[in-house]
């Protein structure tokens, strides 16, 4: 038996595989979260576990919410300023007053220590008498040193005399977390783990120790790029872990996607405080070497994806000029949309899409939807203009993750999950162009789903940044980091013997041309060590034909097919497939 727990903001979701079946439960997400994942386990009936995963936003959260450690930097001499100069551009190339996020470590806990390495090894010896901070009031500590990604000698000292001084304080240093180039996003990444770690090793400890009271086995934890690792591999960097969740989404789409004989997908992920997308290629997630999150760049191995804060929970409102805007604030779980009934009373998706007719008088968990609160709260809105706006935002996500990358959109299906994701898929791919909308049967569980049969993953990355010709032997498999001599920024391809080759081809399908004659630079080599998880097999759902409009409900989730689109389901599988019919077709009801 396999449990898979993902932690939401409005909802805990389970599902337990085991003897060819699949239960699923959805239950509130309380304050404490190793509450909420018990609570999960004990409503889908878990017991005599295998293998037991769990995506958390315990990490996220404490970033967005700035509830970390008070943390200290240290960088070298002339250096300290590091986290505040960024690199010297606007937070908005067009908004000139808007302000980058404040950085987590104030100026005032930003040290210095004199000794300098170069490319080519030490140039200045380091003075450990130098540094004369930080102080023993804080809880942890960043260090990221120039070209420690090439040779960690003065990071190593620096990071062992910490220690000494400073016992019980949490030291990281930067070539432990992210030994790669470009200095400040290294930084932000080293100040990224060290915040969190307090908070999130707390969080780690207390649930380990839940799950071991009640007889469940120590869970695994998804990372950001995918894969699984245990509790003290995250508790020890939880940066890795920063977007587990939506991560196990991924995961479980590219699964059921490849399950129903589809390679090319992309996936969308709406949930109650936003909408997670990402291309699937070749039966595979995406995956990124860089992303943002809350203002902060952050350069692990991820899942490639782009978010939006719209969701179902996402509130409805008018900007001072009139115009109607969803999102990004969430009505969350407490209270929820008005038609909860517990209290709310600001306008949500969740409202809309009731109004309209595309959602059954009670959801899952037996929560009971109140229309007329819904009315009250919509009063001079129409939510059918509101589902426009948020679909909108979402829209923008995936051109961002198609079009934008030369992916034509209309050769890929849209894998829809999420509590809302059904709900919108249609009308996203009309948008889009894409004709063929797969739906899982456990569509509002599925990120639980990629919890419980992700991989065991190990990334690593190892740095050059020297011509590719003088890059010597490398490994077969993995991915290499690549730019022409004199660009900024670099393109990822899968290592391969013409390797020159499939980069000048990624760069035309990139941007639109290529330079065979110009030298080729090696950044770095990303490799991982992947142990395959549980095999996904599920029980086939009941068979379908419905011609649009028409509601569907799934486990978790409700799906709305479109006029002019058709679901069927053949009865040996459990997904759902929404084709968008013929011109003709439709206008014959065939």
């Amino acid at each position: 038996m396999i449990l898979g727990v993902d932690v939401g903001g409005t909802f805990t979701d389970a599902v337990l595989l085991g003897d060819g079946g699949l239960r699923t439960a959805k239950v509130p997400t309380a304050a404490r979260q190793e509450q909420s994942v018990l609570a999960a386990a004990r409503a889908v009936g878990a017991e005599a576990i295998e293998r037991f995963t769990h995506g958390t936003t315990a990490a996220t959260n404490a970033l967005l919410e700035r509830k970390g450690a008070r943390t200290a930097f240290v960088a070298n001499a002339g250096f300290e300023h590091l986290l505040h100069l960024r690199r010297q551009d606007r937070a908005h190339l067009y908004r000139l007053c808007e302000a980058h996020p404040e950085p987590l470590v104030p100026l005032e806990r930003c040290h210095g220590v004199r000794g300098r390495i170069g490319p080519e090894g030490v140039i200045t010896p380091l003075d450990l008498s130098s540094l004369t901070g930080p102080a023993d009031d804080v809880e942890a500590v960043a260090i990221c040193l120039l070209f420690a990604f090439r040779d960690p000698l003065h990071e190593r000292a620096v990071a062992d005399e910490l220690r000494r001084r400073l016992p019980g304080v949490r030291v990281v240093a930067s070539h432990e977390v992210s030994p790669e180039f470009r200095e400040y996003e290294r930084a932000s990444t080293t100040v990224i783990d060290a915040y969190l770690g307090p908070a999130l090793s707390g969080y780690l400890e207390a649930l380990g120790r839940a799950c071991g009271e009640v007889g469940l086995p120590e869970p695994l934890v998804m990372r950001s790029s995918g894969g699984v690792a245990t509790l003290a591999e995250v508790a020890a960097h939880p940066a890795l872990a920063l977007v587990s969740g939506p991560a196990a989404g991924v995961v479980g789409a590219a699964r059921v996607a490849r399950l129903a004989g589809v390679e090319d997908a992309i996936s969308l992920d709406m949930g109650g405080t936003s909408t997670d997308v990402c291309l699937i290629s070749g039966g595979e997630a995406g995956r990124a070497t860089e992303r943002e999150v809350a203002g902060f760049p952050l350069r692990l191995p991820t899942v490639d994806l782009q978010t939006v804060g719209a969701g179902g929970g996402s509130i409805v409102w008018r900007d001072p000029g009139g115009a109607l805007r969803v999102g990004p604030e969430s009505a969350g779980a407490d209270p929820g949309p008005a038609c909860y009934g517990r209290g709310g009373v600001r306008p949500t998706v969740t409202d809309a899409n009731l109004l309209l007719g595309r959602l059954p008088d009670r959801i899952a968990g037996g929560l009971a939807l109140d229309s007329v609160a819904a009315e009250r709260a919509l009063a001079g809105i129409d939510p059918a203009e509101a589902i426009e706006v948020v679909n909108a935002e979402m829209l923008r996500a995936l051109r961002l993750v198609s079009v934008e990358r030369g992916v034509d959109p209309r050769e890929l299906a849209l894998v829809a999950f999420g509590g809302a994701g059904p709900l919108h898929a249609c009308a996203l791919a009309e948008e889009l162009g894409v004709g063929s909308v797969l739906v899982p049967a456990a569509a509002g569980v599925l990120s639980a789903v990629g919890l419980a049969v992700g991989d065991e993953r190990r990334d690593r990355v190892e740095s050059y940044v020297r011509p590719l010709e003088e890059a010597g032997e490398l490994p077969v498999q993995g991915e290499a980091d690549l730019r022409y001599r004199g660009q900024a920024f670099e393109l990822t391809v899968p290592l391969e013997d013409d390797l020159a080759g499939a980069f000048h081809r990624a760069h035309e399908a990139r941007y639109g041309y290529a330079d065979p004659e110009r030298p080729i630079e090696l950044v770095a080599v990303r490799t991982a060590e992947i142990h395959s998880g549980p095999p996904l097999t599920l029980p086939p759902a009941e068979p379908l034909e419905t011609l649009g409009p028409a509601r569907i409900e799934l486990e978790g989730a409700t799906c709305w097919v479109r006029p002019g689109w058709v679901g069927v389901r053949d009865g040996t599988s459990s997904t759902l497939r929404l084709k968008r019919l013929s011109r003709e077709s439709a206008e014959s009801g065939t």
